[in-house]
């Protein structure tokens, strides 16, 4: 990857189609009610469908989708596999993470090891509410080891955001699981673990900045909501004591680049601030050079 060449690096971008899947027009109720949420198309994308948009977008992106234990088995759902593959074979642009739910146990620890050494993928994903665990759970902490032991960060969905929203019972998914305020607790007891917390932490805005504030390795991903939402706290120590932490991410497809970039001309953000946001953050958190 020609780091010097792209413009940005989205750091949070979803791949919800196999190559396996029987039409590219096929989506899920949960793919349909965030699309709705958001007022987007629901439309899925393969890896490598996913790859030609960013290049087209002189930008690269890092993908994954989320594994949940006991979850019904889908074949057009893409595999952590079948991700690391394709986004290998399109590294000029995509940056695989995989995706391990913590109730999988030793299965899972050492899922991540293989994954890591035969697959190369170079971060996990973790969403707390549709996995229904609480990020500091002692349960969660081998797959942590892992993960750190590689030198690999770890990116957590924080807030309320889409997901879920509007569906009967909220589609199960228990908000109280994504405070990002359980991190700090991971944060302490792997103090070399690079952590990202997604999304505008709401309604946890002023918990995710302090712990982003406290820990060093800690980061904020600015995905799954428009920037003209953005608290203005946000603004405030994104443009300030946080100028270094903050990273560009979308939640594509359901929020585009050309969409989040032009409603960041609607914020208070500085101009000297951007090429940080944009790329600069994202190039250390991920060990990119």
């Amino acid at each position: 990857m020609d780091v010097d060449a792209l413009r940005a690096i989205d750091v949070h971008t979803h791949v919800q189609r196999s190559v396996r899947a029987a039409s590219p027009d096929e989506s899920d109720e949960a793919m349909a009610s965030m699309a709705k949420y958001f007022k987007a198309d629901a439309k899925s994308y393969t890896v490598d469908e996913l790859a030609e948009f960013y290049r087209g977008q002189d930008m690269a992106a890092v993908t994954f989708t989320v594994d949940v234990d006991g979850a019904p088995h889908r074949p057009d759902q893409p595999t952590n596999e079948e991700i690391a593959e394709r986004a290998h074979a399109n590294s000029d642009v995509l940056i695989p993470f995989a995706s391990i739910d913590p109730a999988r146990g030793k299965e899972g620890v050492a899922q991540a090891r293989r994954l890591i050494e035969d697959y190369g993928v170079r971060g996990f994903k973790f969403h707390p509410s549709a996995q229904a665990f609480q990020p500091d759970d002692r349960a969660a902490y081998p797959l942590y080891e892992v993960i750190q032991e590689a030198g690999l960060p770890a990116l957590f969905h924080t807030g309320q955001t889409g997901a879920g929203a509007g569906t009967r019972g909220g589609g199960g998914l228990r908000l109280r699981y994504s405070n990002p305020i359980h991190l700090d607790d991971v944060a302490v007891d792997f103090p070399d673990l690079t952590i990202i917390m997604a999304h505008p932490s709401f309604p946890w805005q002023e918990e995710a900045i302090s712990v982003a504030l406290h820990k060093p390795l800690v980061y904020i991903d600015l995905s799954g909501w428009s920037p003209k939402y953005f608290p203005p706290i946000l603004v405030q120590y994104a443009n300030t004591l946080l100028k270094e932490k903050v990273l560009f991410g979308t939640d594509f497809p359901m929020l585009t680049p050309e969409r989040w970039l032009s409603d960041l001309e609607k914020t208070g953000i500085r101009e000297e601030v951007k090429p940080g946001l944009l790329k600069d953050n994202a190039v250390r958190a991920l060990g990119l050079k």
